[in-house]
């Protein structure tokens, strides 16, 4: 079996919880052979952890390595869109963590980019590769009609679950400004992605962009795109957000938020007239919890519920496995940059209804 060489472009939260721990456990399919953060300290620490000695500050000498096969893009999202093109334009396949990025017009870019290359681009949706959900796809097609559906995300920082469970190393010994660019360039793609408008629907897209993306791409998935927002409002300075999405002949309410509470409850369930099918996940910062599907059914004077846990392997390692077939073995990836355009457009029609 062919290993890929890949590297690794942030190494926040995720990178340091799922990615890199993934990667070395599925060695027979992958070498980490470069990573790239702005901290010197942390690339220090994480180089020596997992025996990296090709250790960047600057994106764009990584992507320049000569025997690298693929790149993750898992820094700051204001930063994909120029990450994943240099790696593409550098004939490297890439996996984009979510969101791929803030605009249509960069999500434009990467297209042709990875076109112009003839190399493979993936969105890190892991959502969409859950067993459960992927048999819920499956089965809501044998549901005849839909009377309702239900979209729900409300949890806890992420902090609340990373602190109780795992060893997360930060430094700050960023560049001098570092952060100012950061801000900077939000806000010009925020405003370049949904125009002139008030804080709190920046703040909106954002969530939309960030926790919701995962939520709406998993919806589409089970029940499609919806026709249009019927409705929509955000409160708490766009913390919280609910809407209603017309579907033929059904309506689907969406509801998120993130507080303190020390639970994550996100959950999509759809009704058929007889038999209801709810997909519920759980964080994803601690490894292993299932995702499980829940059925619910009235078969003559009796009603039942019925729990599926089709396995405890996590998502991000089956999302993981993908993408290895995806660039080894030609296979069309799951969650391609098209399908993340589809998501960008659902975004705007959601801020245009909340103007």
């Amino acid at each position: 079996m062919k290993r890929l060489k890949v590297g690794l472009i942030g190494l926040g939260e995720v990178a340091q919880i799922t990615h890199l721990p993934i990667l070395e456990a599925l060695h027979d399919r992958y070498e980490i052979a470069a990573l790239c953060d702005l901290s010197p300290q942390l690339l220090k620490v994480l180089g020596e952890r997992y025996r990296v000695n090709n250790l960047y500050t600057d994106a764009n000498q990584l992507v320049a390595q000569n025997d690298l096969d693929a790149v993750f893009v898992l820094n700051s999202d204001e930063y994909h869109a120029d990450c994943a093109i240099a790696a593409m334009n550098n004939k490297k396949h890439v996996l984009i963590e979510k969101p791929m990025c803030l605009t249509m017009a960069e999500a434009d870019a990467i297209i042709q980019a990875r076109d112009r290359a003839g190399v493979q681009a993936m969105v890190g949706y892991m959502r969409r590769f859950a067993p459960a959900l992927v048999q819920a796809v499956d089965e809501v097609k044998q549901l005849g009609k839909i009377n309702y559906a239900k979209i729900r995300d409300f949890i806890g920082h992420n902090h609340l679950f990373i602190e109780q469970s795992s060893v997360v190393h930060r430094f700050s010994d960023f560049p001098e400004g570092a952060g100012r660019d950061r801000a900077e360039r939000a806000a010009r793609l925020v405003a370049e992605a949904i125009g002139d408008v008030p804080p709190e629907l920046k703040n909106v897209y954002r969530l939309m962009c960030g926790l919701s993306s995962h939520d709406l791409s998993a919806m589409r998935d089970i029940i499609g795109m919806p026709h249009r927002v019927k409705a929509a409002s955000q409160w708490n300075g766009g913390g919280f957000v609910s809407a209603i999405f017309e579907y033929d002949g059904y309506f689907a309410t969406f509801e998120t938020g993130v507080d303190n509470i020390r639970r994550f409850d996100a959950h999509i369930e759809v009704f058929g007239e007889n038999k209801s099918l709810r997909v519920q996940y759980n964080t994803p910062y601690i490894r292993h919890l299932p995702t499980t599907l829940i059925v619910g059914e009235t078969i003559g004077e009796a009603y039942s519920e019925s729990v599926v846990r089709p396995t405890f392997k996590d998502p991000y390692t089956i999302e993981l496995e993908h993408f290895y077939d995806v660039v080894t073995n030609g296979v069309a990836p799951k969650t391609p940059p098209e399908d993340f355009k589809i998501d960008l457009k659902l975004f705007g029609m959601i801020i245009d209804a909340l103007k």
